[in-house]
């Protein structure tokens, strides 16, 4: 294993995850540490993820990883290493990310097992203002080195859950009884991803965890670009607008390769040909509504705009990629074949969705809700006035660009905009004006 933690990345390594002067990158080299073949115990093993040093030089392991069976995981399973990166804008006041362990602390031996080989599980002890999230295995009795697996700072990891039990020592004869199990991280807060980085919690016992028995997750910011909105358009004469005017990306989430499942690839062809997928939005205005007083006196307008969002694709969008708009993910995943795949992946991940991307600063109900808006203004004499609402279109598309999944859009109600023409000279601004049981009015719709 490397243990080199400052070093450039070479040219073809896999872009890394970056969480303040955190790097997270992924690994499927394991080298196996033990296994329960001779005991009386169902077969489990161990492994050490070994980050080859050309493609990922100064990575490191946060644990071992253990899984059911004797079966050879190199190159079909994945788990994440981690490496020291640059301070983010130079600030380097919050210290390294990374720290190697002030020292082992034994959990279990497997004494009088009956196992081929002698197997000692421990705790790395992390130091002040870090944690350890992950155990080590060793084959004999003696301590592992310091630079077997390294702490993350406090502030870049989530306290978390236990999930399933994935190896126990019942039935083996050891004097000291051993479960391993898996870490679930907790729901994700809107704009960030919690994710296990395939490493397990480890206690002298059969029976789940208790509460003090601590387990993390690492964290991160849903990378977000931001581009400018589309101009709002403007009317410059009497003649009907165009119903939709251009489209343009607006805003683009970033999504790593375990956060999306993929009808077309399997996760290890994810992670090899489409690490990170993008989650694009695309804004324009479109016409709701356009109307002509030729009259010499005010006159009301009203119209009905026709709102986009269909509860039908939104459910198939998710079905297909676990993706959800509306809340955290994965969550009630009813597609059997993906919940297999999330189950039974070593990676387990919570993502939500940030409010501003998806328009759900206030509320999430409008993305359930296709019921047709009406819009009732006021229009001075002798003026002609176009109303729009904001449209958005969600793509998700592979690093290749080849589009995973339909399409899904949003009509915007909070967007109305207002447009007339000629303008008003002394700045009066036109606004939309509440209520339904106006008397009928005149005007076009798109």
């Amino acid at each position: 294993m490397n243990t080199r933690e400052n070093e450039t990345s070479p040219a073809g390594q896999r872009e890394p995850i970056k969480f303040g002067n955190l790097l997270i990158n992924f690994t499927t080299d394991f080298h196996r540490i033990w296994d329960s073949r001779g005991s009386d115990s169902k077969s489990g093993s161990f492994w050490r993820p070994t980050p080859a040093p050309d493609l990922l030089p100064g990575y490191f392991p946060l644990g071992d990883f253990a899984t059911p069976g004797y079966d050879n995981i190199n190159g079909n399973t994945i788990v994440a290493v981690v490496c020291e990166g640059a301070p983010e804008d130079g600030d380097a006041s919050k210290g390294k990310a990374l720290s190697a362990p002030d020292d082992f602390e034994r959990v279990w031996r497997d004494s009088s097992s009956g196992a081929a080989a002698d197997c000692t599980i421990w705790r790395p002890i992390p130091p002040a203002g870090y944690v350890a999230l992950g155990m080590v295995c060793s084959n004999g009795r003696d301590k592992p080195s310091s630079n077997t697996v390294r702490c993350v700072r406090a502030d870049l990891v989530i306290a978390s859950n236990v999930s399933n039990r994935i190896w126990s020592d019942s039935g083996s004869g050891a004097k000291q009884d051993f479960s391993a199990w898996a870490i679930e991280p907790p729901s994700a807060a809107a704009g960030e991803l919690y994710f296990s980085p395939g490493t397990f919690v480890g206690v002298t016992r059969h029976t789940r965890p208790a509460a003090e028995d601590a387990a993390y997750s690492l964290r991160m910011q849903i990378p977000l670009q931001v581009d400018t909105p589309p101009a709002a358009p403007i009317l410059c004469g009497y003649d009907t607008p165009a119903t939709e005017e251009m489209v343009k990306i607006t805003q683009t989430v970033r999504l790593p390769w375990f956060a999306v499942k993929d009808p077309d690839l399997t996760p290890l062809e994810q992670f090899r040909t489409s690490a990170f997928y993008r989650l694009e939005r695309s804004d324009r205005y479109v016409l709701a509504g356009h109307g002509h007083n030729t009259g010499i006196v005010g006159q009301t307008f009203k119209w009905k705009a026709p709102r986009v969002q269909r509860i039908e694709l939104l459910e198939a969008f998710t079905d297909v990629t676990t993706i959800r708009v509306v809340s955290e993910w994965p969550l009630y995943v009813s597609n059997p074949v993906h919940l297999f795949l999330l189950l039974s992946s070593p990676i387990r991940f919570s993502a939500r969705l940030s409010k501003d991307f998806t328009h759900t600063e206030t509320s999430h109900s409008d993305w359930i809700t296709s019921t047709p808006v009406e819009i009732i203004t006021r229009v001075a004499k002798n003026k002609v006035v176009a109303v729009y609402l904001m449209q958005s279109d969600y793509r998700l598309l592979r690093e290749d660009g080849t589009q995973v999944a339909t399409a899904i859009r949003y009509t915007d109600i909070d967007s109305l905009y207002l447009t007339e023409y000629p303008p008003e000279k002394d700045g009066e601004v036109l606004s939309p004006m509440p209520g339904t049981d106006s008397p009928a009015p005149t005007g076009n719709e798109p």
